[in-house]
């Protein structure tokens, strides 16, 4: 991933904690529009390409729905689908103390059944993106943390796709989006000095997806219980 990418999927991101603002604050109702592309465009003065990527992470959080077509745009979700009420019950707790350890309890209890789903149902194409994106990981540390980390949630999203299980990994991606907002607000310090808990994670997750490309639940087992381990005492949840 280049920097402008980063930059682009930052931007991305701000504009689509934006409008999850707007439609937590009632600025939007379920089912109402919140505009086409072309009219976020010259809103939120950002390029296309960046509103499609926000609106993208909206329907990927259960908030939004993009409707084709004539009379299309972007819509606020409306509370009929289970998958959608979750994302909207993330909105309404965001601001609660405890919201972030919360979603860190939930996806620690999701990830056996998400990884050893991937485990069990990857194939040739799944184990092929997972190490393209290993090697990717392994080339972005020394850049510093936000390179990783914006690799490392592309990591768990992609392992999250291989499950037939939809409401799990819909849970799963809420509470991963949540908690990976979370970690990319906080400060971090030089990517010099953080090298050594980059490559730490890096070993990490490669067992991770070595594990998963095994076939081997065991391993895999092994695997999650070692990442969810390295993860207690650090400021960032991926």
């Amino acid at each position: 991933m280049t920097m402008n990418q980063l930059q682009a999927k930052t931007r991305a991101e701000l504009l689509a904690t934006q409008l999850e603002n707007q439609i937590a604050n009632g600025d939007f109702g379920p089912g109402e529009m919140i505009g086409t592309l072309d009219e976020l465009k010259q809103k939120s003065g950002y390029a296309r390409s960046t509103v499609a990527e926000a609106a993208r992470l909206l329907t990927d959080r259960g908030v939004a729905q993009i409707r084709p077509g004539r009379g299309g745009g972007i819509y606020v979700a409306s509370d009929g689908d289970a998958v959608i009420r979750i994302g909207r019950t993330l909105l309404t707790v965001s601001g609660q103390p405890s919201a972030v350890s919360d979603a860190i309890a939930v996806r620690h209890a999701l990830e056996p059944l998400i990884v050893m789903d991937a485990t069990r149902h990857r194939d040739e194409d799944d184990i092929r993106d997972l190490k393209n994106i290993l090697q990717e990981l392994a080339d972005a540390i020394p850049q510093g943390t936000a390179p990783f980390l914006a690799l490392n949630w592309r990591l768990h999203m992609r392992i999250s796709d291989i499950t037939p299980n939809l409401f799990a990994r819909n849970l799963y991606r809420g509470m991963l989006q949540y908690t990976s907002d979370r970690s990319s607000s906080a400060e971090h310090s030089e990517p010099l000095n953080d090298r050594p808990w980059l490559e730490m994670r890096y070993q990490v997750h490669r067992e991770l997806v070595e594990a998963i490309a095994s076939g081997d639940t065991l391993r895999a087992n092994q695997a999650v219980s070692s990442h969810q381990h390295s993860q207690l005492h650090s400021e960032h949840y991926l």
